[in-house]
């Protein structure tokens, strides 16, 4: 199947909101106090997180470099098979089809309806009948069009911004008595190293609109500038969030806390505040959901139209009626519902934390592999400083790594087993 089957209708405006809408799901909201701990100050805590910001930002800047020269739907399973041989591209293709996005799907779709809770009491079944039911009309929504999906990222991008902004306004603006420069201490931490890590999750997403490089206006030019902006833009909103967290709420309940946003919500609004920031919660949750499925069953569809999956002709098949690839959307929907039934979503995401970013660094290393194989082009993007910001996110890669093999050496070795297990698939496939 040609790419070109799939329509060219993805704006720069709603590519925009797929890069931030996936990086701001719940994590902004919930990560202050844990990243907080392990910094030890406030000051460190904001400088942990601009820290993780320039890491995730040179990765990104990078990245952007390759998508412009391969401007291809997929996004890193393509890069890493041009730059490094198909065995690479599959492997990542393979544990994103079948565990990673699927899961993500399955734990936003579940974060949307434990939030749903909070204004109906519901039972722990119906809270999984209501995340089956939000997946159900999300894919409904991009097997329709591509085009709606890309109008739901707009909006709840849009909407998710509301409490956050509302938090920045009125606890910059309200008085107190934390300062930037202060010297208030929380004990107990495990380090300025692992407060950095907690923010790098949070960063999580950047990467995914990439997978649509084929359905973009103008791929060459909108993918380096929705990559860097976007994330630019969240390294300063998540600064600014943060210190606005710290002026609304003494730190000893930031770090308390479990749902830190919440109760800065309460203290600057009142008892509705809680109510106010939930609904924003799930608004960014929503957001983050439509973007985990649009984006991730780009993966299968790419894989498809190369026969690198079984079934390859079956989910690289773009709906005559609809001209969305809804059979690769339908895989992934219900992988996803699988997740949310057994429960297990949490359990894969942790696991292949640490097997995804071996793959993301790949690719940015790969910036120098590409840089040999192709001739420069005039007008094409180059990734500004290198190649010192290659290298800065080539350490910061290597640094989530090493962190995550000595915090938890059987997690990295099992995520790496699961990722393996899908090379007697690659050989089989081959040899047919």
């Amino acid at each position: 199947m040609s790419e070109s089957k799939l329509k060219k209708n993805i704006s720069f405006l709603e590519a925009m909101a797929i890069v931030v809408g996936m990086i701001i799901g719940s994590g902004v909201f919930l990560k202050p106090g844990i990243v907080l701990q392990n910094a030890g100050t406030p000051a460190l805590a904001i400088t942990a997180w601009i820290a993780g910001g320039i890491i995730t930002l040179a990765s990104a800047l990078t990245i952007a470099e390759i998508a412009a020269a391969i401007p291809k739907s997929g996004g890193l399973y393509t890069y890493l098979k041009d730059l490094y041989g198909d065995v690479f591209g599959f492997l990542l293709g393979w544990v994103q089809t079948i565990i990673s996005y699927p899961a993500s799907v399955a734990a936003q779709a579940i974060a949307f309806a434990t939030y749903t809770s909070f204004f109906w009491p519901i039972s722990a079944a119906q809270q999984k009948i209501v995340a089956i039911c939000v997946l159900g009309f999300i894919l409904l929504m991009n097997v329709l069009a591509t085009k709606y999906g890309g109008v739901i990222q707009v909006v709840a991008t849009i909407g998710k911004l509301v409490p956050i902004v509302a938090i920045i306004l009125f606890g910059i603006i309200n008085s107190s008595s934390f300062q930037i420069t202060g010297t208030d201490t929380i004990s107990g931490g495990n380090g300025f190293g692992v407060a950095i890590l907690g923010t790098l999750w949070a960063y999580e997403g950047w990467i995914s609109v990439t997978n649509m490089a084929g359905e973009l206006k103008k791929p060459t030019r909108d993918l380096p500038r929705v990559i860097s902006l976007g994330v630019l833009f969240v390294v300063v909103v998540y600064a600014i969030f943060n210190l606005a967290i710290f002026r609304a709420i003494p730190i000893n309940e930031v770090v308390t806390s479990s749902v830190p946003a919440a109760d800065a919500a309460i203290a600057l609004f009142g008892k509705n505040g809680a109510m106010f920031i939930t609904a924003g919660i799930m608004v960014s949750v929503f957001g983050a959901l439509n973007g985990f499925l649009m984006t991730g069953a780009r993966i299968p569809f790419a894989m498809g139209e190369e026969k690198m999956l079984p079934g390859s002709s079956f989910l690289s098949k773009v709906s005559k009626k609809f001209h969305t690839p809804a059979n690769a959307l339908i895989l992934e929907s219900i992988l996803a519902v699988i997740y949310i039934l057994t429960g297990t979503f949490n359990t894969l995401t942790d696991l292949l934390v640490f097997v995804l970013w071996i793959f993301f660094t790949m690719g940015v290393f790969g910036v120098f592999r590409l840089r040999k194989r192709m001739p420069k082009k005039e007008g094409l993007y180059r990734v500004p400083f290198f190649p010192i910001t290659p290298i800065v996110g080539i350490l910061g890669g290597l640094y989530i790594l090493i962190s995550t093999v000595i915090s938890n050496p059987t997690q990295s070795l099992v995520g790496i087993i699961i990722t393996l297990i899908g090379l007697p698939v690659y050989y089989f496939i081959k040899r047919k």
